[in-house]
């Protein structure tokens, strides 16, 4: 600092003002994070700041800085000559001193205001309440930009805003030009769509094709600095859902879903409900969509309605796991809510199956937590009642399928489209089977399958399938599948058939 103040000073630059500060070891291991990388590529450790009375002042104390100190190549940037977006301005350039580098920031006065206090304070102090020259408004179209996306998002997730600022803010720019020399600020990595976009909405909704330098380009060709960019638009051209592949910038991504939200509304409505088909079933599909529980679902997800809830599952809005969830959730709160006080011995009987307070409501579903949903038993483990189970929601058609909890399929299923689920206690008069399947090694015989099925019907064990292999010198393996009330009648099935002298071995495999 005293030696750039000496040379600022020799250079005639007497009413400047030089300061300096290390960077936090917090900031210096945030920025490694952010931008991936080591602590030998971060060059603003340490930084001295250069604050000028002139626009022209601020050029000539670079050319000071640059003579007094030996430049980094490739660290210097002019964001006064193109303003960063949020209308930041300054000179930023890095110097090898004492043997490290140094980040040195120039600066005007009125710069350093909005840098500091922001563009509204600045316009404040300057305008006194009227942005009425061009330069003051150009300043407010990333205000304006920032509240254009909050009004496209309100009624999505917040957290989405959120992104868009950040990445607005931190993520490195690349500057292209129009025709007509009109300097264009754009997120690294966008493409024409992005540039078409941040000229106007209208002008990427038509967007057809772009040419780059002249050259006729693919829509997805990533822009680099100093590309003279021009968009080739048609009146019956439309955004491509395809294109939310390569786009880059968030106002691009919101516009794109904002026209396919818009002009698709009848076509998105009738996705989202086949999605719901497909994932609930089609059986009582509509009262579903009637009821209460359906309707807290698309408040959750700051939708008006069931119809809006749908347009926007359809278009990619909301998800479809977001959906699936939070209606179980629904449901669940209300059966807890309507479920009559348990005597002792139900909740006995409750903890004992689930491991935990189940609610005890009796519903004609022999599993509690998917009432009003389409699920189906595994076949990988056949759980039976008495077995600790619980639900995956599937990816494909099936809903939600109820596994063991030992079950190795549900190690591999993500955390979040587990669910947690227990038996049904069933009621008096109730005779559910549900169908498992054995692989018994025996010694070969005429007649050992027979002796078998005998013992299975005498315990009254309906065998709804059965199949032997031989191989010459081996012993035999039939594959039954028995059906059977409770994981206690499994047990002494077993039992009863490895008693029998020519079982050599017995297991419970699954069907898959």
């Amino acid at each position: 600092m005293e030696i750039l103040r000496d040379h600022l000073n020799d250079a005639g630059l007497r009413d400047v003002d030089v300061s300096g500060r290390p960077k936090h070891l917090y900031g210096i291991w945030s920025k490694m994070e952010r931008q991936n990388k080591g602590f030998h590529e971060i060059y603003d450790v340490a930084a001295v700041r250069i604050i000028t009375t002139s626009l022209e002042s601020c050029y000539r104390a670079l050319a000071v800085v640059h003579d007094t100190f030996r430049p980094i190549p490739g660290r210097f940037k002019d964001y006064i000559g193109l303003p960063k977006p949020n209308g930041y301005q300054s000179l930023h350039t890095a110097v090898l001193g004492r043997h490290r580098p140094i980040e040195v920031q120039i600066r005007t006065r009125d710069m350093h205001r909005v840098a500091e206090f922001g563009i509204a304070a600045h316009w404040k102090y300057k305008e006194g309440g009227s942005p009425a020259s061009q330069q003051t408004t150009e300043r407010f179209t990333w205000l304006r930009q920032l509240l254009d996306w909050q009004q496209e998002t309100r009624h999505e997730d917040d957290s989405d805003y959120l992104a868009s600022i950040k990445d607005d803010l931190f993520d490195e720019e690349v500057f292209v030009f129009t025709p007509k020399g009109d300097v264009i600020v754009l997120r690294k990595g966008s493409s024409g769509v992005d540039f078409a976009y941040r000229i106007h909405s209208e002008v990427g909704n038509h967007c057809q094709g772009v040419r780059i330098n002249d050259r006729i380009c693919t829509l997805s060709t990533t822009l680099r600095n100093g590309d003279i960019v021009e968009v080739i638009t048609a009146k019956a051209a439309h955004p491509s859902l395809d294109w939310l592949n390569f786009v880059a910038t968030p106002t691009a991504r919101n516009r794109i879903r904002q026209w396919y939200k818009n002009s698709h509304r009848s076509e998105n409505i009738a996705r989202g409900r086949e999605l719901l088909e497909r994932e609930l079933g089609r059986d009582g599909l509509e009262a579903q969509l009637r009821s209460e529980a359906m309707q807290k679902v698309a408040q959750r997800c700051n939708l008006h309605s069931v119809e809006d809830l749908l347009a926007s599952l359809g278009f990619g809005g909301t998800t479809l796991h977001q959906v699936t969830n939070r209606l179980r959730e629904e449901i669940r709160l209300a059966a807890d809510q309507s479920a009559p006080a348990p005597d002792d011995a139900e909740l006995a009987q409750s903890i004992a199956v689930s491991g935990q307070r189940q609610d005890t409501l009796q519903s004609g579903s022999p599993i509690l937590g998917v009432d009003g949903l389409d699920y189906r038993l595994a076949g990988c483990c056949a759980p039976l009642p008495g077995e600790a189970i619980v639900g995956a929601v599937a990816l494909g058609n099936h809903g939600i399928t109820i596994h063991c909890q030992g079950c190795g399929n549900v190690s591999r299923t993500p955390a979040e489209r587990r669910l947690p689920v227990c038996w049904n206690p069933q009621r008096n008069g109730q005779r559910n089977r549900y169908p498992v399947q054995l692989r018994i090694e025996v010694l070969d015989r005429v007649g050992v399958l027979k002796d078998i099925l005998t013992r299975l019907s005498d315990n009254r064990i309906n065998v709804s399938d059965a199949r032997v292999r031989t191989s010459v010198g081996k012993p035999a393996r039939i594959d039954l599948k028995v059906e059977l009330q409770h994981v206690d009648q499994l047990h002494q099935t077993m039992d009863q058939i490895r008693s029998m002298a020519d079982v050599l071995n017995l297991c419970r495999s699954g069907s898959n």
